[in-house]
């Protein structure tokens, strides 16, 4: 018999040797106890000295479920300010392994979370912007499916649940819904978040694909590629978003919607 403690939304349970059980009769979970899982986290940053440091700090400080462990690894696509310093002054004293890659030119966040893929060595890979959007205490509610139902792919979404969210800006929430629209119509999927930076995926799949967007097309790229593995186990929670003005330092303009509907068609529609 396998004795351990359980540490779930459930509570702590505690075995006895009078009284054995297996951590939970879920065949996937209960792997991570043989076999920890590795969730490997991509931080793509550009120019974000402001928030690095509290978001790796906060990144380091989450509770993640028992037998999953943790890397994480920041892509500096270039900046012009103090990001590589704060991320290697971090580092050092850091109680998990961080890892950091600086591009000698800014390649957009695409080209980042390609070159972040190909240097983590984790089960799972989440992204994880580095402009504090995202509470990294979401990652427990991305695991859940994984842990409790083995999927592969887990987004969360701004647009359900009961998390906080800033308001903000009108015209986003209706393009980001269009986004998630097309990129649902071409892909037949019922995301209601297809432009959510947290994206929960199984490393073997991700780096299976042919990725090339560079730049914010990134998002339904990977969306309609990963829909299009046979079998492959989608699913959506809810989380919390925080967003920033574009006086606080949002980057993504109109330009990148644009941008998104053309690899919506062109991936969706003339590479099917």
């Amino acid at each position: 018999p396998i004795f351990v403690k359980l540490k779930s939304s459930h509570g702590d349970k505690i075995t006895s040797a009078a009284e054995p059980v297996l951590p939970t009769d879920n065949l996937f979970t209960w792997l991570t106890y043989l076999k920890p899982m590795k969730l490997s986290i991509v931080v793509p940053a550009f120019n974000e000295s402001a928030t690095i440091a509290a978001l790796l700090d906060a990144v380091l400080r989450v509770e993640l479920p028992a037998g999953v462990t943790r890397e994480i690894v920041v892509v500096d696509d270039a900046s012009s300010d103090s990001t590589a310093e704060i991320v290697r002054e971090v580092a050092g004293s850091a109680p998990h392994p961080i890892s950091l890659h600086r591009h000698d030119k800014n390649r957009g966040k695409g080209a980042a979370l390609h070159t972040g893929f190909a240097l983590a060595t984790g089960d799972y890979v989440v992204i994880q912007d580095a402009d504090l959007e995202y509470d990294p205490r979401d990652f427990n509610r991305l695991l859940e499916p994984v842990l409790e139902r083995g999927a592969d792919v887990v987004y969360g979404s701004r647009f359900k649940g009961d998390r906080p969210h800033r308001i903000l800006f009108f015209w986003h929430s209706i393009g980001n819904q269009l986004l998630t629209l097309c990129a649902n119509a071409v892909s037949n999927l019922n995301l209601t978040d297809m432009e959510t930076c947290y994206k929960m995926i199984r490393r073997d799949l991700l780096v299976s694909l042919p990725l090339k967007e560079q730049r914010f097309g990134f998002e339904p790229e990977v969306t309609i590629r990963l829909a299009r593995i046979p079998g492959v186990s989608i699913y959506e929670v809810g989380i919390g978003y925080f967003g920033r003005t574009y006086e606080e330092g949002k980057k993504i303009g109109w330009r990148d919607g644009v941008r998104a509907f053309w690899v919506i068609f062109k991936v969706g529609i003339l590479r099917r």
